[in-house]
């Protein structure tokens, strides 16, 4: 078995709190497209409930101040895990573990523009349009493709982070351990130390 690599402790939590936002709010948002709206199919799981669109929002709140600590940090330190410029060319090298690695690429680069999609079309949504009957504005609709492409976006995150980097690749992301040299330990540390 492999060994699990280490992940800086900023990426693990910026992406675990990220993910339980993303996860809570793309759940509560098809909640409400299955109480409200349903134009497309629906489960019948839910009820009209003006709850469930205020529990979304507080997801969606809470989400673009995660999100946007998480972009900074994905744009910045985290850039060699996004689209390079080489990745174009190494997409051509098909089946070689680089066009993986490309792929991967893609993958997580496109889970943080769904992200970004998503977050900022729901700034856009007013709270009263499905209760009122308004399912036709053009920011509801993107949301809507938003909520879609998170879907697609995420379940191709996985399955990418796990064939290019299997099992050890996966838990890195959950592990509580961390190094006395990774930066954010350190930050920690020189500020317990100054008290």
């Amino acid at each position: 078995m492999r060994l699990i690599p280490y992940q800086p402790l900023l990426l693990r939590l910026l992406h675990g709190v990220s993910a339980l936002l993303v996860f809570g709010a793309w759940t509560t948002g098809f909640l409400v497209y299955d109480s409200w709206d349903k134009r497309f199919g629906g489960l019948g799981v839910t009820v009209r409930d003006r709850g469930l669109i205020d529990i979304h929002g507080t997801f969606g709140f809470f989400l673009f101040f995660v999100f946007i600590a998480f972009a900074i940090y994905s744009l910045s330190t985290g850039q060699k895990r996004l689209v390079q410029r080489e990745s174009l060319r190494q997409l051509t090298q098909v089946g070689r573990p680089i066009w993986w690695v490309a792929l991967q690429r893609v993958t997580n680069t496109t889970m943080l523009a769904a992200a970004a999609l998503a977050v900022g079309s729901g700034k856009f949504q007013d709270e009263n349009w499905l209760p009122n009957g308004e399912m036709n504005h053009i920011a509801y609709f993107i949301h809507l493709f938003a909520w879609l492409l998170v879907l697609l976006s995420l379940a191709a995150h996985v399955l990418m982070s796990a064939k290019v980097g299997g099992v050890p690749l996966l838990l890195s992301m959950t592990t509580l351990k961390t190094r006395s040299d990774d930066w954010l330990v350190k930050k920690f540390q020189r500020f317990v130390l100054k008290k």
